[in-house]
């Protein structure tokens, strides 16, 4: 019960600006094992906006942030925690306290938030 409270609980980064992985529009979903309903709707809108509004364009990655795997990528995008980021070069966007804000109550917002910000990054 701790981890659920720890992973729904956690604080996200500012928006930022920080080395990334390429120049390529990428969006993260960053996570933990034990997530409650809502975290699993930002993962779930999130990716399913990503892929209808971009297709193969904008690459969507789900990272377990208890796989000793995800701590390089961790580390490099500076994610303390549970975060939604979108990522072009060295742009980085959090979009957390957007997913848990409009995933569940309002997911065509929480959509035209994403493409808003992927347009962004686009042009």
């Amino acid at each position: 019960m701790v981890m659920f409270t720890n992973s729904c609980n956690a604080k996200s980064p500012e928006k930022q600006a920080t080395a990334a992985t390429s120049e390529k529009v990428e969006a993260y979903y960053f996570h933990f094992t034990s997530r409650c309903v809502t975290c699993k709707a930002v993962e779930a809108e999130a990716q399913k906006d990503i892929q209808a509004l971009y297709g193969n364009k904008v690459i969507f990655k789900s990272i377990n942030l208890d796989d000793p795997s995800s701590q390089q990528i961790a580390e490099k995008l500076q994610v303390p925690g549970q975060a939604l980021l979108i990522v072009k070069g060295n742009k980085i966007i959090n979009l957390t306290n957007e997913g848990f804000l409009y995933a569940r109550k309002d997911p065509t917002k929480f959509k035209s938030v994403i493409k808003e910000t992927v347009d962004s990054l686009l042009k």
